[in-house]
């Protein structure tokens, strides 16, 4: 879908009542130390380098630097393996996350959902110990979405994930590192699909690389996100989870509760309630099809938004 700058601000107004609600059951700020404008530094960082979680981690950024805080950036985190790690050992402070990603990296052992407000309840009982609040899970989300490229869809049928198992074997996939040990990802597609690929070529984590090489046929599936207009783009064929491996995957801010006061919750939680899937999408697009810088567009969607002055 594409939008027009107007329909983004009409999509986003739609979505402010989702963020909105259910506030109250993450609401309970235990910070006695928490920081004011004038003390320590803010660090913002993201689950991984790529543009959209790089665009709502600047706009987390963006806001707080506007209320008077002092913000650093760390928004070249390759991955959540890093940034999960950061965030528990104070390198940084804040990140968006995605719900049921980070609850079965917390606790392989977890059962995700697609209810986001339970996903977040078992985070925030997992994560509070561990001195981390998530606050309010946005509209948004972006599940883990594989894709063939047009010509192989073609040549096998496919369609879905499940009918990629039975040719799975003569493919190679392509995704990031990680894909080989994460839960929705490659051993996710074995233990849902059955799903067993002929080789896994790691590459980027749904760019630019993962693009060409679908393009030039060196992997025959590649690993995106849904959100992600490349897709459509780049003429690549989205295999329906008609299984349901991906569980709610809303965005969401998690934030080290010695950083946490009630004016930053309804700051970040306030970013929350403006993004859709929708709005992602077009605002991913400027990135990564026409070249815009991350900031800028952060800047733009927030101003027009009224999350800036």
């Amino acid at each position: 879908m594409t939008l027009t700058p107007r329909l983004v601000r009409v999509a986003i107004a739609l979505t402010t009542c989702f963020g909105l609600a259910g506030c109250s059951a993450f609401e309970s700020d235990s910070t006695p130390h928490a920081p004011t404008r004038a003390q320590d530094t803010i660090v913002v960082g993201v689950s991984g380098d790529f543009a959209e979680n790089q665009l709502v981690a600047e706009m987390y950024a963006q806001v707080l630097e506007q209320a008077g805080y002092t913000v650093q950036r760390e928004l070249d985190i390759h991955s959540r393996e890093s940034s999960q790690n950061a965030l528990e050992s104070g390198r940084i402070d804040v990140k968006p996350e995605y719900l049921s990603s980070l609850l079965v990296f917390v606790d392989p052992g977890a059962q995700a959902s697609d209810d986001p407000a339970e996903v977040a309840r078992r985070l925030e009982a997992l994560l509070r110990p561990r001195g981390v609040t998530v606050l309010t899970p946005s509209r948004a989300q972006d599940t883990n979405q594989f894709v063939a490229s047009a010509a192989t869809a073609k040549r096998f049928h496919l369609t879905s994930m499940s009918s990629l198992a039975a040719v799975a074997d003569q493919l190679t996939i392509g995704g990031p590192p990680e894909c080989a040990q994460r839960a929705f990802c490659l051993p996710g597609l074995e233990r849902v699909y059955g799903i067993v690929f002929n080789d896994f070529q790691p590459l980027d984590v749904g760019g630019p690389q993962t693009i060409a090489a679908l393009k030039d046929d060196d992997v025959q599936i590649g690993l995106m996100f849904s959100t992600d207009p490349r897709i459509s783009e780049n003429g690549l064929i989205p295999l329906v989870d008609d299984r349901h491996l991906q569980d709610a995957e809303n965005i969401t801010p998690v934030i080290r509760s010695d950083k946490l006061n009630g004016e930053i919750r309804g700051l970040l939680d306030g970013v929350s309630a403006r993004l859709s899937n929708d709005v992602l999408t077009y605002l991913v697009g400027q990135v990564v099809i026409d070249g815009l810088e991350v900031p800028a567009v952060a800047r733009d969607f927030l101003t027009a938004n009224g999350l800036l002055g």
